[in-house]
């Protein structure tokens, strides 16, 4: 199956591309749930078609579409722009001193839309993100921590201070140990934080392994039937 190509225009005519690959046969009787995958940055830019993201190049095979039938959507950063705006190379950051940005309320209102289009089950809102959508993921997460059923950061970076706020939130984060872009730390605070405040992430940490992790967390068989396997109402 092909993605489609779209654009969104937001109520001051400010756009964003994204596409959007529908479930297998999909019917729109029944609920289907969907994936937001958030690029990285060789993602940016306008033409609708960098995608930059492991995640929707692994959702988005055969196999996987048949299996597991669910909506992709995967909206496009302009460029020189962020998902967070924050430092990648500092790590963890406070929400407080960073405001949520222009492109995650258009993330946000692309999500909006296409529920409001198609049958999304709202026990069934999935995110993942790498680098610059790692930190994507982790902010997203802790802006509306009620929004999504489950969330796959890898090598990104969050705010610990707020980590009680997705302590419930099933999260399976991925980082290399050797990552020179996005320090490790940056997934190790949230996984000490979320521990603190009584919840359980999982948590895996490629050794020797450098900044493109997200190869080798969508290799994890085990990652896509844990993804599906969560929903917000169990």
């Amino acid at each position: 199956m092909t993605s489609e190509a779209r654009i969104f225009k937001d109520t001051d005519g400010e756009a964003m591309p994204y596409r959007i690959m529908k479930p297998v046969h999909y019917d729109p009787k029944e609920k289907h749930p969907l994936v937001l995958c958030l690029h990285g940055a060789g993602g940016r830019g306008n033409d609708n078609r960098s995608r930059g993201t492991e995640a929707f190049k692994a959702l988005s095979q055969d196999d996987i579409l048949q299996k597991y039938p669910a909506f992709l959507l995967t909206p496009q950063c302009p460029k020189d722009k962020k998902w967070v705006n924050t430092s990648w190379t500092k790590g963890s950051y406070a929400i407080s001193d960073v405001p949520i940005s222009e492109q995650m309320k258009r993330v946000l209102q692309i999500l909006q839309s296409v529920q409001n289009e198609f049958n999304i089950d709202p026990d069934r809102i999935y995110v993942t993100g790498q680098s610059m959508g790692g930190y994507g993921t982790w902010d997203i997460i802790l802006r509306k921590p009620n929004l999504f059923a489950a969330a796959v950061p890898v090598c990104g970076a969050g705010d610990p201070g707020q980590a009680a706020r997705i302590a419930h939130l099933p999260i399976w984060a991925f980082h290399g140990e050797q990552d020179p872009t996005v320090p490790v730390s940056g997934s190790r605070d949230m996984r000490a934080a979320i521990k603190i405040a009584g919840g359980e992430m999982k948590y895996t940490e490629y050794p020797g392994v450098g900044h493109k992790s997200w190869e080798n967390a969508w290799a994890e068989k085990d990652l896509v039937p844990w993804l599906f396997k969560q929903k917000k109402s169990e």
